[in-house]
């Protein structure tokens, strides 16, 4: 709505319409796997099991009213669709 607004107000010239569509996209070769970042998302891996046994062992010791898997899916699935996000990039 506003994008045909503005153009009311400041009409562009009729040859700069093609230069508003991608016509091709070359790629010439695949980034190489980081292992630095390889590093990081075990450390990550890591780090999210531990959150699990702390939030196990509290939802158990604090008696809270609601099951641990509240908290813990969510962070495993994240994890997980990061984690196939970087190794399906190829």
């Amino acid at each position: 709505m506003f994008a045909n607004f503005l153009q009311t107000l400041t009409p562009r010239d009729p040859a700069d319409f093609d230069r508003a569509f991608v016509e091709a996209v070359h790629v010439s070769r695949p980034v190489p796997r980081d292992l630095r970042v390889e590093k990081i998302i075990l450390l990550c891996w890591g780090l999210i099991a531990v959150k699990h046994v702390v939030v196990i062992w509290a939802v158990h010791h604090y008696a809270v009213p609601f099951h641990q898997l509240w908290i813990n899916f969510p962070t495993f699935l994240l994890g997980l669709v990061a984690t196939w996000a970087y190794y399906a990039r190829d």
